[in-house]
Parts: C-alpha cells; structure tokens; sequence
C-alpha cells in the first residue's frame, strides 16, 4: 500500500512537473504570430516581383515582334521613307538660299547724291528732285531712273533719308570772287520724300517731311542736316524719291546726303 501511495504521489509530482515543464514552452508559442506579419510581407514583396518580371517579358516580346514585323516587311525606297517637306527643301536651291542666307535676297538699296550735279539758285524756294549717283549706287531686286528709286516686289520697307545744307563765302574762296552774295538770313531747308502709289495711277504723295527755317551769317560757315524715315507697304511698280528747297546749298558728299530702302517682310491682308 505503501509503494502504491509513493508511485502515486511520484505520479502527482511527474504531472506537476510537466505542467510547470509545458509552462516554459509559453514564451516561444506567444511569438508565434510576430513571424506571420513578416512572413506575409515577404510574400507580398515576392508577388510583385514576380508581376514585375512577367511585366517585363511581356513587353520585350511585344518590342521584338514589332522588330520582326517591321523586318519582315517589304522594303520601300530611301524617298518613300523621308518627309516631303525635307525632300523638297533639298531639291529646290532656292529654298535653301533662302535658309542660309536670308537677309541677301531682301530688296534694298542706298543712294549717294550725285557730286557732279549743279542746282540753279534760281526759285530758291522751289523743291527740286534729288540726283543721285549712279555709279555708286547699291541696288539689289530694286530699280532706279532719274532720281526715283523703283519698287520691284510688294511688301514692308523702311524707307529712309537724309540731307545736309551748308553754305558759307569767304573772302579768300577765288571761286565765290565777284559773285553777288546770297541772302541766308532767313533760309527755308526742307526736305521731302514723295511715294508714287501705282494703284492711285502713280499719284505723288508726301510720304515723309521735315525741315527748319534758318537764319544763317553771310560770311561764316553754315551747316544744317534733315534726316527721317519710316516703314510704309509698297507694291510692284511704286516708286519713291526726294525732294528738296535750296537744292544748291546741298551737302555733295556721299556720307551727309543720301536716301535708301530695305525690304522688312510680306504683308498680307
């Protein structure tokens, strides 16, 4: 009986034991689940990648069958494959002058004032039209006829001038010896630039004016200039020149009187 109460009291301390012995596994079955959130974590980041990859493939496949479409396909001349607007600038020389170079096809011109020309003084008032030298004159897509200088092509111009007056008598000048003196206290210098419109039947209008009366000394040394100019449309078969009062007192170096256009661009409308 004793033994029989011994192996039962062994029998309670082994249970007890394995009870306290199953109450130290408690910890490791407690962190259990701080495993499952990184272990679903790493499998989310793993199905991306896999998504990625397959992304990937699909779209390299798709590249190399348009590659072999496109090397499948029938080959087309080297002018059937380029764009027209290019193919046409390279065969017209003209477009490509105009590309590289565009501000020497503009018309334009300058005129000097003709040295050798005499103005009567005579009607000193009177304007008489400027004369310009033709030997020295530039002229490009522009013409010029007896003082007028000729549009060729319509457009926008800046139209410009200028014109310097000078006069003096000294006594020791042998040319002026004898010769009565000039009036020029109280001297009109006007300078003015006529459009001739072809569509008025080349009616002459005052494009540009200016001037100032001077009140000049008999015997010293007088010197004035008028100088202007603006943009005005023109058309083919216009015309433009100037006009002067007391053209005889005009400046006749090429640097203080002249006159000239440029061509600015198209108008249209």
């Amino acid at each position: 009986m004793a033994a029989t109460h011994g192996e039962y009291r062994g029998y309670l301390r082994n249970t007890v034991d394995i009870e306290a012995g199953q109450h130290r596994f408690h910890p490791v079955q407690s962190s259990e689940p701080t495993y499952r959130p990184l272990l679903f974590g790493t499998l989310v980041v793993m199905g991306l990648l896999q998504v990625a990859s397959s992304v990937a493939i699909l779209l390299h496949l798709t590249g190399y069958l348009q590659e072999v479409d496109l090397s499948t396909a029938p080959r087309r001349p080297i002018e059937e494959v380029q764009t027209e607007p290019v193919l046409n600038a390279l065969r017209d020389p003209r477009k490509n002058r105009r590309c590289k170079t565009p501000k020497e096809s503009l018309p334009s011109a300058h005129l000097p004032i003709r040295a050798q020309h005499e103005y009567p003084k005579k009607g000193q008032p009177k304007a008489v039209t400027i004369e310009w030298n033709e030997e020295d004159i530039y002229r490009h897509r522009m013409g010029y006829q007896k003082g007028k200088l000729l549009v060729m092509e319509s457009g926008f111009y800046y139209v410009y001038a200028k014109t310097c007056f000078r006069y003096y008598n000294l006594p020791e000048d042998s040319s002026q010896a004898g010769a009565p003196l000039v009036d020029v206290s109280n001297t009109q210098l006007i300078q003015y630039v006529h459009h001739e419109s072809i569509k008025q039947n080349s009616r002459a209008v005052v494009l540009m004016r200016t001037g100032s009366t001077m009140r000049w000394n008999i015997t010293s040394y007088n010197m004035y200039c008028a100088q202007q100019g603006r943009g005005v449309r023109l058309e083919e078969g216009d015309a433009l020149y100037v006009n002067v009062s007391n053209a005889w007192m005009l400046d006749k170096q090429g640097e203080a009187t002249y006159f000239g256009a440029i061509k600015l661009g198209n108008v249209f409308g």
